[in-house]
């Protein structure tokens, strides 16, 4: 690979946290580490104490450059949603207190910068992750999740970072 980059995405949860690292040089991505944090059904403070101390060990140990975070899912459930919203803060505030760049992208841009449409299923994610990773096996669904949303930042950066270099041209 050519310059790469380090790049830690995550699917934010607060019962179960996807996180996932790759390594891109804007071409080709290579798959790091991926892993589901199961939070269980212990009391929310807990649950983002446990959220905020996780990533912040993967920043520790895996050294990723920037990273990139699921936005919040819009729910009918109310409490659902503010939960998702803290376990998502929790995941913020470890990447910036390490000094991160966050990006942020909603579900449909994550899906369609993998799978290439905006209304793909759990699976067709999966899949894509599998294929654009050469990772054979079984992948479960919140690392997938996590690993495609570093895998679109990667597609996304690359290229706003290409257009930028071009207008200067």
């Amino acid at each position: 690979m050519a310059v790469s980059r380090r790049i830690l995405g995550i699917d934010p949860g607060s019962r179960i946290l996807g996180l996932g690292i790759i390594e891109t040089d804007g071409q080709r991505s290579r798959f790091i580490y991926s892993h589901s944090l199961r939070l269980g059904s212990r009391p929310l403070p807990e649950r983002l104490g446990d959220i905020y101390a996780c990533v912040s060990r993967m920043i520790q140990e895996f050294h990723p450059g920037e990273a990139a975070v699921e936005t919040v899912f819009v729910s009918n459930n109310a409490a659902s949603a503010l939960k998702l919203g803290q376990a998502r803060g929790a995941a913020i505030s470890a990447m910036v207190m390490a000094s991160l760049p966050v990006a942020e992208y909603s579900p449909r841009e994550v899906k369609q910068a993998i799978v290439g449409r905006g209304a793909a299923d759990k699976h067709q994610i999966q899949h894509m992750v599998k294929v654009l990773l050469n990772l054979q096996g079984r992948l479960q669904a919140d690392a997938a999740d996590a690993l495609a949303v570093a895998l679109c930042h990667a597609h996304t950066s690359h290229l706003s970072r290409r257009i930028a270099r071009s207008a200067e041209s």
